[in-house]
This record gives structure tokens, sequence and C-alpha cells, in this order.
């Protein structure tokens, strides 16, 4: 494709003028969202109000004026619409890991059952949270299997089946109903993380029949750095699992402080702590970046994106090799290639205003937000990256400096 070319898809995309919604510096080509969602435009003026008017002014009446005390369930039921779920379906609270804890350690609770299957190489929170669910609750154990084996390695042992929908290197995807059927076929139950899916590619919990799942509020969301993660439970199963986490914002009547414990009605039960008001503000902008947008329109759109680059790559970079799935089909909204010394190569890209990023051994992340990129914009992301491999400049010494952060 000419650059011209790319212009002209531009120019009819009817979602381009979202890019408004965001604020980016000049000169950024930003293909780093599946890690860091940009700064959505609205996103200062929301959080200064919340602190200079409705903590500077409110005060503590802004549980009540404000509605902060309601903000876990009203984003949650922001979310559930790009996920598939039901109103009171998802609750917004605390980070992934504390979510992902909270379900594990109750699935592995509900029965007789005490296995968690997994697969190796999935994000290493995941696998470390489920290791502590491990080592804290007696008899429970973790087992992992190839992701073409883990149907087949569903018995009657395993609790909960725990994946995550798009893998965070390789962008593969799993198919949502499908896995979900053999998991509940062998009765165990279903926990899918989205962190890498939602808002970026098309996800129906309940048509999938999925029974749980987690995923963050500061990638595709754009809910800013540390924004608060969500949680997504069944309705049909709200009643009989029991959080870990039994704090008293999931009290059945918390401003009654009794001394013993009885967990709300709903999703409300899967709160624990003082919800972070602060970073629900920033994340309740990024939710409204989605505000009155085609799903299936904005979903084909970041398909397309990271077609385009996948092909323009691999037409003007043979020094990189693809390590996604080719087929759009069957990955995510982020692209990686391998390369030998993909940390300089990347720091160049960086250095050049293409933000990408580093994922070891030796890939090189692309991540396609179609809220805010354009077809331009990756058109010049891969003339750019075919540039800094042709011309060698990546081999300076000061690339290859390793950050604190990759």
């Amino acid at each position: 494709m000419t650059r011209d070319e790319a212009r002209a898809l531009d120019a009819a995309d009817p979602l381009a003028a979202l890019k408004e919604r965001f604020v980016l510096p000049p000169g950024v080509l930003y293909l780093d969202g599946n890690s860091l969602g940009a700064m959505p435009a609205a996103a200062p003026a929301a959080s200064a109000r919340a602190v200079a008017e409705e903590w500077g002014t409110g005060l503590v009446r802004s549980w009540n004026d404000a509605g902060w005390i309601d903000a876990p369930s009203r984003l949650g039921d922001r979310v559930a619409t790009l996920i598939g779920a039901a109103p009171g379906e998802v609750v917004v609270a605390d980070t992934t890991s504390v979510n992902l804890h909270k379900l594990l350690a109750a699935a592995v609770t509900a029965g007789e059952r005490r296995v968690i299957l997994t697969e190796p190489g999935n994000f290493p929170t995941d696998l470390y949270v489920a290791q502590g669910v491990a080592a804290t609750i007696p008899g429970v154990s973790v087992r992992t299997a190839p992701r073409d084996a883990v149907p087949a390695a569903i018995d009657e042992d395993v609790a909960v089946v725990m994946l995550t929908h798009v893998h965070y290197q390789s962008a593969a995807t799993f198919d949502l109903r499908a896995v979900t059927a053999a998991a509940q076929a062998e009765g165990a139950l279903m926990l899918w993380d989205l962190s890498h899916s939602t808002g970026a590619v098309p996800v129906d919990l309940n048509a999938a029949g999925a029974d749980l799942a987690v995923g963050c509020g500061y990638k595709y969301l754009n809910g800013g750095p540390g924004a608060p993660a969500f949680l997504f439970v069944a309705a049909r199963h709200q009643a009989r699992l029991r959080s870990p986490l039994s704090g008293w914002m999931g009290h059945a009547a918390p401003f009654d402080f009794v001394d013993d414990y009885a967990p709300a009605a709903g999703i409300r039960r899967w709160l624990a702590g003082t919800p972070p008001v602060l970073g629900m503000a920033a994340l309740a902008a990024g939710l409204a970046t989605f505000d009155g947008v085609n799903l299936a329109a904005l979903f084909a759109k970041g398909r397309a994106l990271s077609t385009l680059f996948v092909a323009e790559v691999t037409a003007r970079c043979p020094q990189v090799r693809l390590a996604s799935p080719a087929d759009p089909a069957q990955r995510g909204s982020h692209v990686s290639f391998a390369h030998p010394d993909a940390y300089p190569v990347m720091a160049a890209l960086i250095d050049r205003g293409v933000i990408g990023d580093f994922r070891a051994p030796d890939l090189l992340r692309f991540g396609f937000t179609p809220l805010y990129l354009g077809f331009e914009d990756v058109w010049r992301a891969a003339d750019v990256l075919a540039d800094v491999l042709a011309s060698g400049v990546w081999d300076d010494p000061r690339y290859r400096r390793r950050a604190a952060v990759t």
C-alpha cells in the first residue's frame, strides 16, 4: 500500500474523528495502547473535578452527592456493554491480580475439586496468583497443559480453567464459546482474563456461557496507569460463590457496622475495601471514549489496522519474523515480530517516535487501538521500522542499556 492509499482510507473512515477524544503528543505514533492506553481528552478535567470539587468542596458528602458509593457498580455496568455481560454482572474494583485471586479462591472452595488448570506461558501475574492460591489453600494445585491440549486435560479434579482470551505476547486467541463449553462439560468453571481483549476485540461472555472473568482498566479502556480493574460473575453463580476477601464494602449493610460478615446480594459481594474514587474518575473518562461508537465497526477497523501493519512489515522487513497468528481472525489487536536484538530495535523505534514495547526474550510488540490510530499512522510506523532495521541504527550501544520497564 502507498502512503496516499493509506490517507485515502483515513479520509473515508467514519471512525476517524474518534481520535479527537484523546490527547497524544505531536509526532508520536502510539502503538502501545495494549499496554497503557492514551489519555482521554476529558480525563484531566474529570480528574480535576473529582479532586477540586467533589473531594475539595463536597468532602465526605460526595459519597452520596457525587455518587462515589455507587461507582463500582455504575462503571461495572458500563464495562458490561463491552464484554457481553448483563447489568449487575460486573463490578469495578481493586486490581486484576486481586480480582483473579478472589475468583480463583472462590472456585476452588466451592466444591470438592482442587485443581486450577491453565497453560504454560500464560500472563505471569495469572500464574503467580494461581500459585499463591495453591500455596495458601490446602489441597489446591496448579496444572498446566499446552493451549491446544487444554480441553483434553480437564478432568474430574479440575475446579476452574483459567485462560487469557488474547495472549499477551503472541495475541493468539482462544475460542471463548468452545473452550467454555469444554470446561463446563467436565464440571469445571471457566475463568477468562480479558485484559488484552476488552475494548479491542469482540467479547460476548453470556453468549459463550462463561462463568467468571477479570480484566484491567488501563489498556484499551484508557483508564490511566493503575486504573481500577473489573471482575465478572455470571448471575447464576452470584449467590453460590463466596469472595475470600470479605471486606466491609462487600457487606450486605456496610454502614450498620456490625461485627459479623454477611455478604451483599449480587455482584456487590465481590467488593472489599473502599473504592479508589480518583482512579475511577479517570476510568469513567476512558469508558466514555466508547460512547456512541459502533463496536462492530470499531473492532473491524482494529483488525484492518493490524492486517495492514503485518502486510507492510512482512514485505519490507525481512529481518523480522511474524510471531503472531497470520490469520487476523486468530489474533487480538496487537501483533508481535521476533528479532534477536528486539530490545535495541524497539529502543531505536521509540527514539524516533514510534512507541511499541519489547517482550522478552525477542519480541517487538505493537498494539492497534482503533479509537485513535489511523491507516496512515500504521503505514508510517512500518516505514520507520523498515528504516531502523535497514540502517542498523539500532546497534548503537545506548539502545542496549536496559530500562527498568520494558
